[in-house]
């Protein structure tokens, strides 16, 4: 039997940078929220409680694929609002997404907050710090999310709540 070995450089996505840290944008007087779902299974019930527990606020929906980068018209929505909360980070490549996407939206001026499993918070605020903003707001929820009934997804986002409004100070 032969084998053949084959040596590659793989792309660290959490490798130092020569990036510039850009600080976060300031939460100011919240009027919109923007809730950007990326359709895994729970975040929209867990934006439907933080939509919810937020009083006196107007909510603008946006949606993207898991596991996949928002598509300009997705991120143009996204950015309407004074405020975007972004979930669900739960998985590796959503993770991913869900952060790079803050710092997209960051990017234009639109501060953030994304709610991520506890499981997969380390990654969230490695990946953030390796793309220059070491402060985004990440707000961890109890893992796991997936395949769990509603009641318990909303007894998940219940705990995350106060986390979320100190965001809001």
């Amino acid at each position: 039997m032969k084998v053949r070995i084959v040596e590659r450089d793989v792309m660290d996505p959490l490798a130092d940078t020569c990036m510039d840290e850009m600080p976060v944008n300031r939460v100011g007087d919240v009027k919109t929220v923007t809730l950007l779902d990326n359709t895994k299974p729970g975040s929209r019930t867990i934006l439907e409680a933080v939509e919810s527990s937020l009083e006196g606020l107007r909510f603008l929906w946006s949606e993207k694929p898991a596991g996949a980068p928002a598509s300009e018209d997705q991120i143009n929505r996204a950015g309407e609002g004074d405020l975007c909360i972004l979930a669900l980070g739960d998985c590796g490549s959503c993770t991913t997404w869900v952060i790079l996407d803050a710092i997209r939206l960051e990017g234009m001026g639109v501060p953030t907050i994304s709610i991520c499993s506890d499981t997969f918070r380390e990654y969230a605020e490695k990946l953030a710090a390796a793309h220059g903003m070491p402060g985004l707001r990440i707000v961890e929820i109890e893992h796991p999310v997936a395949g769990l009934e509603t009641e318990e997804i909303l007894r998940k986002a219940r705990k995350i709540m106060p986390a979320i409004v100190d965001h809001l100070r």
